[in-house]
């Protein structure tokens, strides 16, 4: 991951630019975490958060870096990175899923269990274990599409391509996330 620049949003979710936020702490020496470490927390943080909206029955949505996690008020929750179109749920009918993270000291792996996008203004998905395509009906996909919009805005192709590492790459390559 490359070093946060001052005018952007800070990681740790607090919707600060980095200059006003941790980066005042940092200075202070109040937060010994890299900008990683917050990530990571951020994206932590961001996931349980959006479970407790989806059993709650409430619709969110959050970007967060190339990362898009939403709720649904049918209960649903699901995490979403645009660079691959993969997506991983986090919440069914009301009910938490486990998530399917591993950290390492300068990445986050995420079992991605299917793909997804957005034809005709509905939400599809493509399992990555059978192939099976299922369309998910209730589903912000106005707003969806909107945060990918900005996201592609925000960070250059280039960018989004050092998203994911393979494994080959894995000692080598740190992602951009």
């Amino acid at each position: 991951m490359g070093k946060i620049g001052r005018n952007e949003q800070c990681l740790c979710g607090s919707g600060k630019k980095f200059k006003h936020c941790c980066l005042l702490k940092q200075q202070a020496g109040l937060v010994p975490r890299s900008p990683e470490q917050a990530f990571k927390i951020s994206l932590l943080h961001e996931i349980e958060l959006i479970q407790k909206a989806a059993v709650a029955g409430k619709q969110k949505i959050k970007e967060l870096g190339v990362f898009i996690l939403f709720s649904t008020v049918a209960g649903d929750a699901w995490l979403l990175e645009i660079s691959d179109s993969d997506g991983v749920q986090l919440a069914r009918g009301r009910v938490a899923l486990d998530v399917p993270i591993d950290q390492q000291p300068e990445t986050i792996e995420v079992n991605w269990s299917h793909t997804f996008a957005i034809p005709n203004r509905e939400f599809e998905i493509t399992a990555y274990a059978d192939r099976s395509v299922q369309t998910l009906t209730g589903y912000p996909t106005q707003e969806i599409h909107a945060s990918i919009k900005r996201i592609k805005k925000r960070f250059s192709a280039e960018v989004l391509s050092m998203v994911h590492v393979n494994q080959d790459q894995q000692n080598s390559v740190v992602p951009s996330a």
